[in-house]
């Protein structure tokens, strides 16, 4: 009875049995296609240029494909501006406008050789999907001139459509629509293993991009998670992510991107902190504010202001959940006011910074008054901003803690295991778990903590266990011992600012952990592949991206230019098509430059891994959920035979 209810809410979209075997038709010829390409970046921190431009060209893929097709037309000049036209249309347009006399000749050109390349890129899709890609309004002459082929009796046809666009001034539109859709299309499936925000000026931006793109996934990373618990109210979150994004002079993003009003910390920062210069607390200034332009002096006092709110609210989390075994991190304590020395972890060290007005010694994880006042406002801004709040339910309806996408194992950080290489068992709210399912209980909480917050608790309570997530030692995100934030800022000694990384870390050079972790997902080791980030990987010293016996690929290469001095590279793309796996090694993004002009470098490519056999969309996670509708029409249209559902005409 189920089955016949489903089927005949199914019959109400396929009426009879000639459009069900028509749709049957469609999708097996859709199943025997080449699977698409997907697309693995990790820890993008807010460089939205570098990111955007990394999807526009297709990490390189796209100037690989104008050469195979124009290599014998067009010189290496010629197709590196075409290149740059698919890249970043507007701007190539602009230039060229200024440059030529013969412009409308140029555009008119230039369609022809998009159009070559869309032909390229297309092959893989059926032409229905291609047509669900194209723009609104330009999408009919656009499936026209794709599916040309020099025809005799059609190129005046064809010819026209040119024609007709360039008379009537839609030259510059149709460029604009056709470059995007050649960079759309290909790249079929994108997935982003982590940590969008903070370093980078503008994640709001990344965001913005992503909420637009056609499939796009994310495995939550610990800057990620920080955001989402500053979402919930949480002091804590908010703290870390406001003294890390004010530290890198992203105050355009703040108060401009997300409506965050820092003046009653401003106001604050300069009242207590007037006379002081704050040196260690001065900006890393990666980007330089348009809209926001806080002298470096005041950001100085802001960062130290936020930066003792935030030692204090972890004092209270700490306290409060003795299962975090954070104790270690209580240093607030640990000041010995009349020395001017903190001792860590038994070793005394002197502080390189004694003005602490706001610290009580009887109590030093007191908040004042006047920080309440402060936090309570940095609270509703970050409640009560819209875009935030929308990029945040972005994250939770298209994220996870891990994903398993076409028999790969994707998350951001670690697993955490014991020095053996067990998988280590995790107490998270009196509940004890381990391996896959620890990493589901997490999930499942996180998600708990931001839609289904427990009312009866104090505001922002929900949120402390995206704060564990962010910073805790057994935390799947951070895969560390400590977070050594106050020792940066105090202590001279950069023998205590020393993060040791987590068992994990070792372990997975070796090839029978990656199998081992592949086995606990249900995997299998001989096609599954581990997509890891997190960790940047310094080429410079000679390490690998290839872990694990060749199971497990780490692609943090430094999108974030805070990184790239420790890499070497600017980061990594993991490419995986039809025939294998693909590493794209990034040099630094170039922006325009003040004549105009702008460089690009294609990424070196490297195969990591070539498939036994060419795979089909059949052979993927969309592929068996077709293959399942294909079952379901061959129902219908049984059902349709024997009478059991009315056909309709």
């Amino acid at each position: 009875m189920t089955d016949l209810k489903y089927l005949s809410r199914l019959a109400k979209e396929y009426p009879n049995q000639r459009a069900a075997k028509a749709e049957l038709i469609n999708l097996r010829a859709i199943l025997a296609l080449p699977k698409g390409t997907e697309y693995f970046l990790s820890d993008l921190h807010g460089e939205d240029e570098a990111f955007i431009h990394m999807l526009k060209s297709g990490s390189g893929t796209i100037k690989r494909r104008i050469d195979e097709r124009f290599e014998k037309l067009l010189s290496e000049k010629e197709r590196e501006e075409l290149a740059s036209l698919i890249y970043d249309a507007p701007h190539e347009i602009a230039r060229k406008k200024a440059a030529l006399e013969d412009f409308d000749g140029w555009c008119a050109t230039s369609i022809y050789r998009l159009v070559e390349i869309m032909k390229v890129v297309s092959s893989k899709y059926s032409r229905s999907r291609v047509r669900r890609r194209l723009p609104k309004y330009m999408g009919y002459a656009i499936d026209e001139l794709l599916h040309s082929h020099d025809e005799e009796n059609r190129m005046h046809y064809y010819s026209e459509i040119i024609n007709s666009i360039m008379e009537i001034g839609s030259g510059e539109e149709f460029i604009i629509d056709l470059a995007e859709t050649i960079w759309r299309l290909a790249i079929d499936q994108l997935h982003i293993i982590g940590d969008v925000f903070d370093r980078g000026a503008h994640p709001d931006r990344i965001m913005d991009f992503l909420m637009q793109f056609h499939d796009v996934d994310f495995q939550w990373g610990n800057h990620d998670v920080v955001w989402m618990g500053a979402a919930t109210g949480n002091w804590a979150c908010i703290t870390n992510l406001l003294r890390m994004n004010i530290s890198y002079n992203n105050f355009d993003m703040l108060e401009v991107g997300y409506g965050i009003n820092l003046r009653p910390l401003a106001s604050f920062a300069e009242k207590v902190y007037g006379d002081d210069p704050c040196k260690a607390f001065w900006p890393h200034i990666l980007d330089k504010n348009i809209y926001d332009a806080i002298d470096d002096e005041l950001a100085a006092k802001m960062h130290k202001a936020i930066a003792i709110m935030q030692f204090k609210c972890e004092g209270s989390v700490i306290r409060k959940h003795p299962e975090y075994h954070l104790e270690k991190r209580l240093l607030l304590d640990k000041i010995d006011f009349e020395k001017s020395t903190v001792t860590v972890e038994g070793v005394e060290y002197p502080l390189r910074d004694t003005n602490l007005p706001t610290l009580d010694p009887a109590d030093p994880y007191a908040l004042t008054p006047e920080e309440e006042d402060v936090l309570n406002a940095l609270e509703a801004s970050f409640l009560n901003s819209e875009k935030l709040q929308a990029h945040i339910k972005f994250l939770y309806s298209h994220g996870a803690l891990y994903s398993i996408s076409n028999g790969n194992l994707l998350y951001h950080g670690c697993m955490p295991i014991d020095e053996n290489g067990d998988f280590k068992e995790v107490e998270i709210n009196d509940t004890k778990l381990k391996g896959k399912r620890l990493m589901d209980y997490l999930d499942d909480q996180v998600r708990k903590a931001y839609f289904s917050p427990d009312k009866s608790e104090e505001i922002g309570r929900s949120g402390d266990l995206m704060w564990f997530l962010w910073l805790g030692p057994d935390s799947p995100l951070f895969g560390k011992e400590k977070m050594t934030t106050f020792e940066r800022l105090f202590i001279e000694d950069k023998a205590a600012h020393k993060e040791p990384t987590r068992p994990y870390y070792k372990h997975i050079n070796e090839r029978w952990m990656a199998e081992k972790i592949l086995i606990e997902f249900n995997l299998d080791p001989n096609s599954a592949r581990i997509l890891n980030g997190h960790v940047p990987v310094k080429i410079k010293n000679g390490e690998s991206p290839i872990k694990g016996g060749g199971l497990l690929y780490v692609i943090d290469g430094g999108i974030s230019k805070a990184y790239q001095k420790t890499t070497g590279i600017a980061g990594y793309t993991l490419i995986y098509n039809s025939r294998g796996m693909m590493l794209a090694e990034h040099k630094p993004y170039q922006p325009i430059k003040e004549d105009g002009t702008q460089e690009f470098f294609s990424p070196a490519m490297t195969i990591v891994y070539t498939l036994p056999e060419r795979k089909s969309i059949i052979d993927t996670d969309s592929g068996k959920r077709l293959a399942e509708q294909v079952e379901d029409l061959i129902e219908l249209i049984k059902a349709f035979k024997e009478g059991l559902i009315k056909e309709e005409y």
